[in-house]
């Protein structure tokens, strides 16, 4: 079982090759676009208005949004807030989950090929609040308002892309780590929320509120079931099977020789592109984070996979998804009993086929680093079948 410790020794910092780091252009729009008064000047005051010089034109843009998003969520309220409130989520979600650069996305863009499946949009994530009256205009008229590629990688971006659920509930108010890149210099926000067991009461009742408005709504505008993916949601297992019965978990793993480098360069891109400072240490720091982050998420991962009935929990690899990706969601279907794959199969070969060009970021990583990996994530190498590269 991995340890989990708040304050681990400070190791030497990992050196990670040189990646591409997408532009995200000034006038793009950042996770806070979507978010209400009080959400938003919340986290500003939580965090002292400590905004670097060179950010304060984005937080007053954004200050002037949110009473914006406020109003427009009024309105979806008064015109569809019952419905929203009957909504049943007939047929139960299926969670991606998985570490953080393991694949979840990929993954995720290869369950949605099949059409009976609904997932929310980044616009969706984005505008949570209101995406039911306004998702069929806001997204044409600015789209031009997020560029063609994610910050820390090769993957497309736009309104319409299917996005993590946990930036919905970022601009929702909902508690999470997330907030942390908002504020890159500042203590890490909702580490308790990597692991449902360490979840307070009120933010418990807080994210399920969050997270049930959001899935009734998407409910209320597709009528499918939904597919949504989220790297956090991996030590949440237990909290969400209680509050969606029946839900189907697929865990991705990859090897953590790939994930930690990858960690460092996007969370250096996304706290560049997103943040109200700019942070330079990615040294020892950054390195206890992700650390620590695996630790808690695993932990709950761990003490929860139990809850959660056989048939509806599978488990996949990164490396073997991406050698045959058609095949992977194919034993996915039969092990999770998701009738209809031959419905798919076209589609999904197609989309297969597009991606024999896509161009993954190489990162080295320092054997310093591998030794630290090999002890602190040896329940997970050993858990997914992974080789140490030190005895």
């Amino acid at each position: 079982m991995p340890r989990t410790t708040t304050d681990p020794p400070a190791p030497p910092p990992a050196k990670v090759a040189k990646a591409p780091t997408n532009s995200y252009p000034f006038w793009a729009l950042r996770f806070w676009a979507g978010m209400r008064t009080r959400a938003y000047f919340g986290m500003l005051a939580r965090n002292g208005y400590r905004i670097h010089p060179a950010r304060w034109a984005m937080a007053l843009i954004y200050a002037q949004m949110a009473p914006w998003n406020s109003g427009l969520h009024r309105i979806q309220q008064l015109a569809l807030g019952g419905k929203i409130r009957r909504a049943e989520i007939k047929r139960p979600p299926i969670f991606i989950i998985g570490h953080w650069r393991s694949g979840t996305t990929h993954l995720h863009e290869l369950m949605i090929r099949d059409e009976r499946f609904a997932y929310p949009t980044t616009y969706e994530c984005f505008a949570p609040h209101h995406f039911l009256i306004t998702g069929w205009v806001l997204p044409k008229l600015f789209h031009f308002l997020l560029p063609r590629k994610r910050p820390m990688d090769n993957m497309r971006a736009g309104f319409q892309r299917p996005q993590e659920d946990e930036f919905g509930m970022v601009a929702m108010g909902a508690p999470t780590t997330y907030y942390r890149t908002a504020f890159p210099n500042e203590p890490v926000p909702g580490m308790d929320t990597l692991n449902s067991r360490d979840f307070s009461a009120a933010d418990r009742a807080s994210f399920r509120g969050a997270l049930t408005y959001f899935m009734r709504a998407l409910t209320v505008k597709n009528q499918k079931r939904l597919v949504l993916k989220s790297p956090p949601h991996t030590g949440r297992v237990e909290m969400l099977a209680e509050w969606f019965p029946g839900a189907k978990f697929v865990h991705i793993s990859r090897h953590p020789y790939a994930i930690f480098p990858s960690m460092k360069h996007t969370w250096a891109a996304l706290d560049e592109a997103q943040g109200f400072q700019f942070r330079t240490d990615y040294g020892a720091a950054m390195d206890a984070f992700i650390h620590d982050c695996y630790e808690r998420m695993y932990k709950g991962f761990d003490q929860q996979r139990a809850s959660v009935a056989p048939g509806d929990w599978c488990e996949v690899r990164y490396e073997d998804v991406a050698a045959d990706p058609v095949g992977q969601v194919e034993s996915i279907y039969d092990r999770l009993d998701l009738a209809g794959f031959e419905h798919a199969r076209p589609t999904l070969e197609s989309y297969a086929a597009s991606l024999r060009e896509y161009k993954p970021n190489k990162l080295d990583i320092e054997p310093s680093i591998k030794k630290q990996i090999d002890e602190r994530w040896a329940w997970y190498l050993k858990r997914f079948g992974y080789e140490k590269a030190y005895d």
